[in-house]
């Protein structure tokens, strides 16, 4: 059986937070050393974390702001 890698529970348990309702659109996620503190990963899978959530659209990064839930389009 293979190892999932750190990013791909990263984004799963996200996307859980989010279909629970735990994060809302708008809601700002923890910054990527506190994600790293969470779950023992390092910058590579955090960022890694984070472009498949982007390119998913699920959350949208503003340049030193951070990145957010992405509010679901109309």
């Amino acid at each position: 059986m293979p190892i999932e890698p750190i990013y791909t529970r990263i984004v799963a348990d996200i996307r859980a937070k989010i279909a629970s309702g735990e994060l809302k659109p708008g809601d700002k996620l923890p910054s990527v050393a506190q994600l790293r503190a969470q779950y023992d990963a390092s910058n590579t899978a955090v960022r890694n974390a984070m472009l498949v959530l982007r390119e998913a659209g699920v959350v949208e990064g503003h340049q030193g702001k951070g990145v957010y839930v992405r509010k679901p389009e109309k």
